[in-house]
């Protein structure tokens, strides 16, 4: 498939093969592929709620799509989501979901101390649940834009395997340079960051205790006295936040230290994160330190560049997963034959990055304007003429 930029949803939808037999086709495919997406940016979330949608608005549907004849079926939207080629899919999302103007470039921006810019990405692994609890386990990894929140590729993970093999996968062959990549612990693996390190990209892993060697090792950086002949740099910074009725204090502390002693790919620096929450109402209090390993270069590293990268990584989970999962109702959609529900995540995807685009910030606020008129919905995902 080409490599060209996407700017409409019915770009994306334009460059999905239809699959079928030439006998017995009742429906146009891309009449078909028009009515999931405009449903979907409807806020319907089901092949059943899309199917009554097009019956509820059929008359202002006909007139809007002439090549519109017969209205499909419930069953006829579930056979189309399951013959989706998921791979040519994902790569038109992810055509549209690249950042193509200039804010939404700086929306991940980060600057070093030294000036340069970089890019911030996060990867992290979501369960569609829905799709798990009918029997076929289905998980995602993603690649999100810090800040702005959208996913910019997306994979599935192969049966019996695991985000360990599959996020490396994602990622080969991607042009990294001038990109810092977060994620959390369980993708803290020794190849991951040479794989890093081999595509030009700069990483900050977390160490929590699902690696407790490797969590000790770091701690002594920190509980033990620095030894003044080693030249380390040190760095702290301490941020206080007051909201969702809890005062939380977070402390990051980076230094140089030996990181050879490691025997960590490109490791320039270890950070000790704490973080103690009070929930104001009760006093309750709460602590937690977790650690990390970098490979920033030591001049265009500090803790309050560390500390943004760490706060930013979870737009992956407060933009992203929990938008699809809540706003969305990914996690209650038990579509699970097939690749539906990869489809389906695309899709959303799809939908997150052109109303990230249009400026919206409350994606719940989104949907209800997009889901005023047929002709919004149509108009919204690029159908021409509305």
């Amino acid at each position: 498939m080409n490599q060209k930029q996407y700017s409409t949803l019915m770009d994306v939808l334009s460059a999905i093969p239809d699959p079928r037999k030439a006998r017995g086709k009742r429906h146009a495919w891309a009449i078909l592929l028009t009515l999931l997406a405009a449903g979907l940016a409807s806020g319907q979330q089901t092949a059943h709620a899309i199917a009554q949608w097009v019956k509820l608005h059929a008359d202002q549907l006909r007139t809007a799509l002439p090549n519109l004849t017969r209205l499909p079926s419930e069953s006829t939207l579930l056979r189309t989501l399951r013959q989706i080629d998921v791979t040519i899919l994902e790569a038109a999302v992810a055509s549209l979901t690249h950042p193509q103007t200039a804010a939404e470039y700086a929306s991940s921006r980060v600057v070093t101390p030294c000036g340069t810019i970089l890019q911030a990405q996060a990867v992290d692994g979501k369960a569609v649940r829905g799709a798990t609890a009918c029997g076929t386990p289905t998980h995602l990894v993603s690649l999100v834009q810090h800040g702005r929140g959208v996913p910019l590729l997306q994979a599935a993970v192969a049966q019996k395997r695991s985000e360990i093999t599959a996020v490396p996968a994602l990622l080969a062959g991607r042009d990294l340079t001038d990109t810092i990549i977060t994620m959390d612990a369980l993708l803290t693996q020794r190849a991951f960051a040479q794989q890093l390190v081999d595509q030009h990209a700069y990483y900050l892993m977390i160490v929590k205790a699902n690696q407790p060697h490797l969590r000790d090792d770091l701690a002594l950086f920190f509980d033990l006295p620095a030894i003044q002949a080693d030249q380390e740099h040190w760095d702290r910074v301490t941020t206080v936040t007051r909201a969702h009725g809890r005062l939380e204090t977070r402390m990051l502390e980076c230094t140089t230290a030996d990181c050879a002693w490691l025997g960590w790919p490109g490791a320039t620096h270890v950070a000790r994160r704490s973080c103690e929450r009070q929930v104001l109402r009760t006093g309750k209090t709460s602590r937690t330190v977790t650690y990390g390993i970098t490979n920033l270069p030591v001049a265009e590293t500090s803790a309050a560049l560390l500390e943004t990268l760490w706060r930013g990584h979870w737009t992956i989970e407060s933009g992203t997963h929990y938008v699809r999962d809540v706003t969305l109702g990914e996690d209650g959609n038990h579509m699970h034959t097939g690749h539906a529900p990869e489809v389906l995540a695309a899709l959303r995807n799809g939908l997150l990055a052109l109303w990230r685009r249009a400026g919206w910030t409350n994606i719940a606020d989104a949907v209800r304007a997009t889901s005023a008129s047929v002709a919004a919905a149509l108009t919204f995902i690029g159908v021409a003429g509305l």
